[in-house]
């Protein structure tokens, strides 16, 4: 993995949307059902919105009716880090890109095999490549 990208704030805000910087920068969630990703099935890699790593294969996403992209893996290992959250008064494991510390939402044990792992994120938080 490369250097890490650190930015102020300030240009993060000039470079991404209002709803991607609530996202990715301040810990936010968009609401269930409302990103582009959650009914998405063109084949290709899923990319974190600030940095452009890539972090997640099509072939790894599933639907797994919580109202935001799911997938069962990471693309490479290494490239997302996880965090103690228990904000809202629950006990999760916060997502976030390895190389930007970009919020992207949360991990959980309930995925399908042979993981059982479900990376539930915000769809403003990723970009898609159908060429990778």
């Amino acid at each position: 993995m490369t250097n890490k990208v650190s930015k102020t704030n300030s240009q993060w805000q000039q470079q991404l949307s209002d709803e991607q910087y609530r996202v990715t920068r301040e810990a936010g969630t968009e609401a269930p059902f409302s990103g582009i990703y959650v009914n998405h099935h063109e084949q290709g890699t899923y990319h974190c919105i600030c940095c452009k790593q890539a972090l997640f294969s099509s072939s790894d996403k599933f639907d797994s009716g919580c109202g935001w992209p799911s997938f069962s893996s990471q693309l490479e290992l290494g490239a997302i880090s996880q965090h103690p959250d228990f904000t809202h008064g629950m006990n999760r494991t916060e997502v976030r890109c390895q190389h930007c510390d970009a919020h992207l939402g949360h991990v959980f044990d309930d995925g399908p095999a042979p993981s059982g792992l479900r990376y539930c994120i915000n769809s403003v938080a990723i970009d898609f490549n159908g060429k990778d």
